[in-house]
């Protein structure tokens, strides 16, 4: 723009703009959506859903916490199983390998007036263990309080631990 061009426009009282700035496809895209459904338009409609939280499993996707100690005449297991009934546990030794295959359900219920809820969450996992030392799975022992299962599992003759002493 001349100086002469910049005279003339205040004088006649134009407004001089910036360059307007392009919006990307994704920008332009979301202010579409924007002028047709205000922010927050699916929100009033998430409050009778259940929480996430409520839905998740029992084991939320993870194996729960095992330990594994090896002792010279035998290895001891623990395995951690909140929510596991006795009936719904499966637990095999085969080979060096134990497996832990457990199910869990839960009920729940929720009446206010004309409000009625009801939520079934089931959930279940398997897990194999590699024992580090071969073992007589049918002479093992294992007990389950609490949520906690214990398996005690001799050792073959052949397979126990010896002290080599270093020089």
């Amino acid at each position: 723009m001349t100086e002469q061009s910049r005279e003339v426009a205040r004088k006649e009282g134009a407004v001089q703009r910036a360059p307007a700035r392009l919006l990307s496809p994704f920008e332009e895209m979301e202010r579409m959506f924007e002028s047709i459904f205000p922010r927050g338009w699916l929100r009033p409609a998430r409050w009778d859903w259940p929480e996430w939280s409520e839905l998740a499993a029992p084991f939320g996707g993870r194996a729960p916490k095992v330990d594994v100690v090896e002792r010279d005449e035998e290895i001891l297991v623990k395995a951690e199983l909140p929510g596991v009934d006795k009936k719904d546990l499966d637990v095999s030794v085969t080979d060096n390998t134990l497996t832990i295959k457990a199910t869990t359900r839960e009920e729940s219920e929720k009446e206010e007036g004309e409000y009625h809820r009801r939520e079934i969450v089931t959930g279940s996992f398997a897990r194999s263990i590699l024992l580090p030392a071969e073992v007589d799975g049918n002479k093992a022992r294992a007990t389950f309080r609490d949520g906690l299962l214990e398996l005690s599992i001799p050792k073959v003759a052949k397979a126990r631990r010896r002290r080599i002493e270093v020089s």
